[in-house]
């Protein structure tokens, strides 16, 4: 067996990447850097895995070996969570960052035409524009390529629509995220719920969708921060 794994049998000739949308294979290839001369008994998975994971797309990666020849990367990548509308330094402009459901900054999404927007998969701009818009977040949040966010006020924003389990979640068009306590949902009907922390999700659906459903069309802005006491106000 010693002979065997210390041989050139079962030389890498190929390496193939599996599961990837948002970076390419060629990308994903070149970070595993696989060392020339590796062989399927001898090759460093844990030394490539962890290699990958430096991707901010990656969330997992499984290393196969595939014989006579052929190493798989098999990576699980992260998927666009929301589109967080950034405020510049210069306090004029904004920048839109991807972020994933576990809280992770995945890219800040070029323009469309622009030069750098030519080395983005197609695939981003399909996510970024379905996926959930969260604004006006405080000035002073700096995201960072694979970094998580700290900022209270996205992650409460992130938190109540993935903790939401009713037809309410796929009413929501957009976040604003100014604060905890002021975060306000709108809805694709242009209906505005001031929803607050992400506690109580579950009760602050329910009455939602109870007013909305007994006052149809009616219904112009909802408070639910305080459940117990809920406001409402009619177009």
């Amino acid at each position: 067996f010693l002979g065997v794994r210390q041989s050139s049998l079962f030389a890498i000739q190929n390496v193939t990447v599996t599961g990837v949308t948002h970076i390419t294979s060629t990308a994903m290839a070149e970070l595993a850097a696989v060392p020339t001369g590796s062989t399927l008994l001898r090759v460093d998975a844990a030394g490539i895995k962890s290699r990958l994971l430096t991707n901010a797309w990656v969330k997992d990666v499984s290393v196969n070996r595939v014989l006579p020849d052929t190493l798989e990367l098999a990576i699980t990548e992260r998927t666009v969570s929301a589109v967080v509308e950034v405020p510049g330094q210069d306090g004029g402009s904004t920048a839109q960052w991807a972020i994933s459901s576990d809280g992770i900054w995945l890219m800040e999404i070029p323009a469309q035409g622009s030069e750098e927007a030519a080395n983005v998969s197609s695939q981003v701009y399909a996510d970024a524009d379905a996926a959930l818009k969260i604004t006006n977040v405080p000035y002073g949040v700096s995201p960072k390529v694979g970094s998580a966010c700290t900022d209270d006020s996205v992650l409460n924003a992130l938190s109540i629509v993935d903790g939401m389990t009713t037809s309410l979640k796929d009413q929501v068009a957009s976040v604003s995220a100014s604060g905890v306590d002021n975060t306000v949902l709108t809805l694709d009907s242009g209906v505005q719920i001031a929803f607050g922390n992400a506690e109580d999700i579950r009760d602050k659906e329910r009455i939602c969708l109870q007013l909305m459903e007994q006052y149809p069309d009616q219904i112009s802005y909802i408070n639910v921060r305080t459940p117990s006491s809920p406001t409402w106000r009619a177009l």
